[in-house]
């Protein structure tokens, strides 16, 4: 038997918000929203991979252990960052001589932007 992965869970103070943010960057459908048992609303972007967003009361402290990485589907790296920031993303480092600028989503999760593949 095997497992596979069935979604990346986010917490946010604002999960609507977040998932608002990132069905924008990553071009997805209108979220599926759903309760569980103790009524917290879930906000949900399936795709690949499938984003959910769960709220939570904890500030987010320290860098993210797993992050995403991103690149455009067309057009420059440097136009997709552009484009991210526009939707409410900040740059935090451009790792000087690596591929790759990191970038914040507007609860500052850390992810990155790469050119395209």
């Amino acid at each position: 038997m095997t497992a596979y992965v069935l979604a990346v869970t986010v917490d946010a103070h604002d999960a609507q918000a977040l998932a608002t943010f990132w069905q924008a960057a990553l071009d997805r459908d209108d979220p599926f929203t759903w309760d569980d048992k103790e009524g917290v609303h879930y906000v949900e972007l399936r795709g690949e991979p499938t984003l959910v967003f769960q709220p939570v009361p904890d500030d987010k402290r320290v860098k993210n252990r797993l992050h995403l990485d991103l690149a455009p589907t067309d057009g420059t790296q440097e136009a997709e960052i552009e484009r991210l920031v526009g939707l409410g993303a900040r740059v935090v480092d451009t790792a000087e001589g690596f591929p790759w600028t990191v970038l914040v989503d507007p609860e500052g999760n850390e992810f990155c932007v790469l050119p395209p593949r």
